[in-house]
């Protein structure tokens, strides 16, 4: 699962990256100086591009890149997809699962279902998909 996640954070990190360079050309194209004006809108993107990224993932296929790579989906608790309300859930809660120190990620460990606290606060599981036979 971490590695998962390492693999999803580049990814990530790749997009704020792409926002903000475009952010820096727009703003030097229009004013002249890209670091000028309101960053609103900017900042704004930093906050729904992630969201973006794992709930769309999440409600389409179950798997973000670093997921399929290992293998590992998001279900629902009784094997169904996971509903927007549910991945945003997920994410918002995985957020305070990182705030206390990754507490809520080494829940895992004693867990009787190995589930986290965004597992369970968002009614998940995280599957391990079978390997395609060839």
């Amino acid at each position: 699962m971490l590695a998962a996640i390492f693999y999803d954070i580049w990814l990530v990190f790749a997009l704020l990256l792409l926002g903000a360079t475009l952010d820096t050309f727009i703003r030097h194209w229009l004013t002249g100086d890209g670091s000028a004006g309101n960053h609103l809108l900017l900042q704004l993107y930093f906050v729904l591009a992630p969201l973006g990224f794992f709930v769309g993932f999440w409600t389409h296929g179950g798997q973000t890149l670093g997921m399929r790579a290992w293998r590992i989906r998001v279900l629902t608790t009784n094997g169904e997809p996971l509903t927007k309300r549910q991945a945003i859930v997920r994410y918002c809660s995985a957020g305070l699962s990182w705030l206390a120190a990754g507490l809520g990620y080494l829940w895992i460990v004693v867990d009787a279902d190995n589930r986290s606290w965004h597992d369970r606060l968002s009614g998940t599981c995280l599957v391990l998909v079978a390997k395609p036979k060839k």
